[in-house]
């Protein structure tokens, strides 16, 4: 199976609190920029905007 270099993984944080979600992947090809997406916070308990990250390892 072939891999596709396009894919990335990256976090996303809360601006608000700075609870960090899961990780997720994107197509740095289509999308160059930081990602930044509504989600809910359950540290917050409300729906913030959540901004890409690296992921620590």
């Amino acid at each position: 199976m072939a891999k596709n270099l396009n894919r990335v993984f990256f976090g996303l944080k809360c601006t608000e609190c700075g609870y960090q979600r899961r990780p997720s992947i994107k197509n740095k090809k289509n999308t160059p920029d930081k990602l930044e997406v509504k989600k809910f916070c359950p540290k917050c308990n409300k729906t913030t905007t959540f901004v890409e990250t690296k992921l620590g390892k």
